[in-house]
């Protein structure tokens, strides 16, 4: 279990490492996040932090109840709120109210994995939503190019099994994107450049942990 750190997606870009070797990052705006409320096993029946980051928003547009909320540790309607579970031991050393920044969490060299929502691309066929194989476009085939094809047997099973590939909504879905190198942790300008892609769009609120199965 390991603290989900709330950034914000700005973009991609490239920088080099000493040996002169262009490497493709994507930038992450890292924010310090606030400690909102701590949960335990006494009070809660288990164990976790809410953190609070990737931004703020305007009063008005917060509910009561949520502003209410975030006013007790006396910080602003932060853009998101997403809970963390954490050991007893690990949640020890935080308490509500404290700022959580990347400098504290990460280091240079360290594998992560980030958890996004990927871009919605509506509703998409089959060659495009599955990587389905176009059939070809010779030997009498016409107008089915990009179809699916067969979706089950009529006698047994009699029904579409579930899970077959079909066309529908693309994307707009939760990715977790794993064991990503971490090429630089800026602590001074709240930034993280992570190797390779990650989830989502411009903008975007991402979380960042400590990866599950760390290699490579």
């Amino acid at each position: 279990m390991a603290i989900e750190f709330l950034c914000r997606k700005v973009g991609m870009t490239q920088i080099y490492d000493e040996a002169g070797n262009c490497i493709p990052v994507t930038v992450l705006e890292a924010e310090p996040n606030t400690v909102v409320q701590k949960k335990t096993s006494e009070t809660d029946g288990y164990s976790a932090i809410q953190l609070g980051g990737a931004g703020t928003r305007r009063n008005k547009t917060v509910s009561k109840a949520e502003l209410g909320h975030v006013e007790k540790v006396g910080v602003a309607p932060p853009r998101v709120l997403k809970e963390s579970r954490l050991s007893e031991e690990d949640a020890a050393g935080y308490e509500a109210g404290q700022k959580v920044g990347p400098a504290d969490l990460f280091e240079t060299g360290q594998r992560v994995d980030v958890v996004g929502t990927s871009k919605g691309r509506g509703t998409s066929g089959v060659v495009r939503r599955h990587n389905f194989k176009i059939k070809r476009r010779t030997h009498g085939t016409h107008e089915f190019f990009r179809h699916g094809g067969s979706i089950g047997a009529g006698a047994y099973p009699g029904k579409v099994i579930k899970g077959m590939g079909m066309a529908g909504r693309h994307g707009n879905s939760r990715v977790t994107t794993r064991n990503l190198e971490l090429v630089e942790v800026d602590g001074e300008r709240n930034l993280l450049f992570v190797r390779g892609s990650v989830p989502g769009h411009r903008n975007a609120v991402v979380r960042v942990r400590r990866a599950v199965a760390a290699h490579g």
